[in-house]
């Protein structure tokens, strides 16, 4: 059930967006125990300028107009090393795919609790069970 934001360049190719799309989505199933078909992904392209990151770097880490943000928004419940282990896998994947630096993959995680989500006709599928 996780919803993928990914914004990048407006730059990028198709190809590019496939290879970041499809490295995600294989870091959900085989890490995160997403169920196979569960894809929804929203893919933004920005101008230069609406990529903001700072030219400095951060903890350590520098940046290139390459960067990649994505945040996922998926049921609460995974364990630190589960979503180290993501982290990894979707650089690792995005950067075997694309040839993205790993350090231009930028990823926030957003835990919500399961009725959290409706995925069509206004009901909540996953409704606690009383």
């Amino acid at each position: 059930m996780p919803l993928v934001r990914i914004n990048l360049s407006s730059s990028a190719s198709a190809e590019v967006v496939r290879g970041v799309s499809d490295a995600v989505y294989e870091a959900m199933i085989q890490v995160a125990s997403v169920p196979q078909h569960d894809r929804f992904q929203i893919v933004t392209r920005h101008a230069a300028d609406e990529l903001i990151y700072p030219a400095e770097g951060y903890l350590g880490i520098s940046y290139t107009p390459g960067i990649v943000f994505i945040q996922v928004t998926w049921n609460a419940g995974r364990t630190v090393d589960v979503k180290k282990a993501f982290y990894r896998a979707v650089a690792d994947g995005i950067h075997a795919k694309t040839g993205l630096r790993k350090a231009d993959v930028w990823i926030s995680l957003v835990d919500v609790k399961r009725e959290d989500w409706s995925f069509g006709n206004g009901e909540m599928q996953y409704a606690p069970k009383d």
